[in-house]
């Protein structure tokens, strides 16, 4: 059986933009294809602040993969252990908020990356090789080069050390947490205040030294969004299901309820 692939990881690789489908909400197995049908590169299931469970979380996982779509999983912060369960069971990237120093991004890199590049212990045939892995020295390399490991960057903090952060083997993101960032620089909600964009340009300026990719998460207006992708930003979410749905029925019944106006007055 061949290894599915990450094609977020290969499209950044190829110096390309990851497209994310987050999902908040959505449990159903249709969403990778939802997310597949938007041209997405990856869907975001996000552990962190939504309710999905283990069980859940891993069916997506599974689910993704026959679509070309990148499973990756944002965890607890520290929840190291719930982590490389999910890449066990189906997940070709995880995420982990509240990254402040090199020492943590190290841990996270060993724990996600089997042997010479890290710890992970080997679980057995993994879903990513459709349960059928050739001998396992030969899987392991193959999986680590498939892994994604994306670190945020949520404080001031961490700001301070992104260039050490960055520094670090078998890391690949930088994501910029905004909405914790400013709230922990005492500017909740202020994307575009001079003393963030100069913290995010930090990080952007580590990701470039380094060879690493920055992300910017939380954005949701046009006008900031372009402004930090010219930054460098090429992970990023379009949206999340939540802001799909809530968006969608918004315009459906405005524009419902105008046709009807519309009529009565014919």
């Amino acid at each position: 059986m061949a290894l599915y692939h990450n094609a977020a990881k290969r499209a950044l690789a190829n110096g390309g933009l990851a497209l994310g489908f987050g999902l908040h909400h959505l449990r159903s197995n249709a969403a990778p294809m939802l997310a597949a049908a938007g041209g997405h590169d990856h869907v975001f299931i996000d552990m962190e602040h939504g309710a999905f469970t283990m069980q859940e979380a891993t069916q997506l996982c599974i689910a993704c993969l026959p679509h070309g779509v990148a499973p990756i999983v944002r965890v607890c912060a520290g929840a190291l252990d719930e982590a490389t369960r999910l890449l066990d069971n189906g997940a070709l990237g995880i995420v982990v908020p509240h990254v402040d120093t090199p020492a943590q991004a190290q841990a996270i890199a060993d724990a996600f990356h089997y042997p010479p590049m890290g710890t992970r212990s080997w679980g057995g045939p993994p879903p990513v090789y459709g349960y059928l892995p050739p001998h396992v020295a030969e899987a392991q390399a193959a999986i680590n080069n498939e892994v994604l490991t994306c670190v945020m960057i949520e404080s001031r903090e961490g700001i301070r050390n992104a260039d050490a952060i960055a520094a670090v083997k078998g890391v690949d993101v930088l994501l910029i947490g905004s909405f914790d960032l400013t709230s922990d620089m005492g500017l909740a909600g202020q994307f575009r205040h001079p003393e963030v964009e100069a913290s995010i340009q930090k990080v952007a300026d580590a990701c470039k030294q380094h060879g690493k990719v920055l992300g910017v998460g939380g954005i949701s207006s046009d006008e900031d969004c372009a402004f930090y992708i010219r930054m460098g930003s090429r992970f990023i979410t379009s949206g999340n299901d939540h802001s799909f749905m809530v968006s969608g029925s918004i315009a459906a019944a405005k524009r419902t309820r105008e046709l009807v106006a519309a009529a009565e007055r014919s």
